[in-house]
């Protein structure tokens, strides 16, 4: 049975067996660096060291005794989650065996059953063509089955099969879920971010409140067209078709220059909002890309906690 066909529990089952067995090796059963920064409450003040959190500082104290000193806190028994699914057409799209649909429901999967293994709530906004679905914050296996059949049941487009005729409104899906989540909470932003302009800035909003972790989710042969010679390609979000010439060098530079410019402008608009970014491949191992990513998030709390170290020294 292929992966597209399975059941939720299936997939979930695999998933727990695959992904999350190796995960639990590599972590060793702590995904705090992952979900770090929620779920807590302050217990005391001391002085700053070396290595610790620059966001725990607090700044009023610091100001008042000339000293940094940063906030202790208490883990809570949870912390709240939300996915915001863009499952708009062009998730559809992958070059291979595995589309970014695919990737984001597994990948969406083994994040959940993370969250649950630890007694959090998660809950999911779905935007197709529109926000369409709210999966309020709950925790248990069921819940995790329930995000897994909702995300995997909608509709899939073909190729050269109509699409709608407007691009994603990327900005729609942040401007609704920062009404939707009352209190802070880690929030999982899962989309090809090919979308409509005007949803850098809802980003960076979402982001003052809540720790927010944009998944963005892309297919190899978006990054690099290949010499394949004649090709009928087609929007996704538009339906819109071109006949192409991929023999001709000249049209793969331009390609290519496209690319880059496009991969500056999405960078660019990660940092203005402050968020950190998984990059994850079709082609791409899901236990890989979140070690990389754990490795890396704690390597970004050790630089921070080094440079605050290095200011207070001179």
């Amino acid at each position: 049975m292929s992966k597209s066909t399975q059941t939720p529990e299936a997939i979930l089952h695999r998933l727990e067996l695959t992904v999350l067995r190796r995960l639990d090796g590599l972590l060793h059963g702590d995904y705090r660096t992952l979900f770090r920064g929620l779920g807590v409450d302050l217990a005391d003040l001391r002085e700053y060291q070396f290595q610790d959190d620059v966001r725990h500082i607090d700044w009023n104290v610091t100001a008042r005794l000339q000293t940094p000193y940063v906030k202790e806190y208490y883990e809570e028994r949870e912390l709240t989650a939300w996915f915001l699914l863009d499952l708009s057409p062009s998730e559809d799209f992958g070059s291979q065996t595995v589309s970014k649909r695919m990737q984001a429901v597994e990948l969406t999967t083994v994040l959940a059953s993370m969250l649950n293994r630890h007694g959090n709530r998660f809950g999911a906004l779905f935007y197709g063509t529109s926000v369409d679905t709210v999966l309020l914050a709950r925790t248990g296996r069921m819940q995790v089955l329930q995000l897994l059949h909702r995300m995997s049941r909608r509709g899939h487009s073909t190729p050269f099969e109509p699409a709608p005729s407007a691009s994603t409104r990327l900005h729609d899906l942040l401007q609704t879920a920062s009404h939707v989540m009352h209190r802070r909470s880690l929030v999982f932003v899962v989309s090809d971010f090919i979308a409509q302009p005007g949803w850098e800035k809802p980003l960076a909003m979402l982001a003052q409140r809540h720790d927010v972790i944009a998944i963005r989710l892309y297919d190899p042969l978006e990054m690099q067209l290949p010499d394949l010679g004649l090709l009928t390609i087609q929007d996704p979000e538009t339906a819109e078709q071109l006949l192409v010439d991929t023999h001709d060098k000249a049209f793969r530079s331009r390609f290519a220059a496209e690319v880059t410019k496009r991969e500056e402008a999405l960078h660019d608009a990660f940092a203005y909002a402050g968020v950190d970014v998984l990059e994850i491949s079709t082609e791409d191992d899901i236990v890989d890309a979140l070690f990389r990513f754990s490795e890396l998030r704690k390597n970004s709390s050790r630089l921070s906690a080094g440079s605050m170290a290095g200011r207070g020294q001179s």
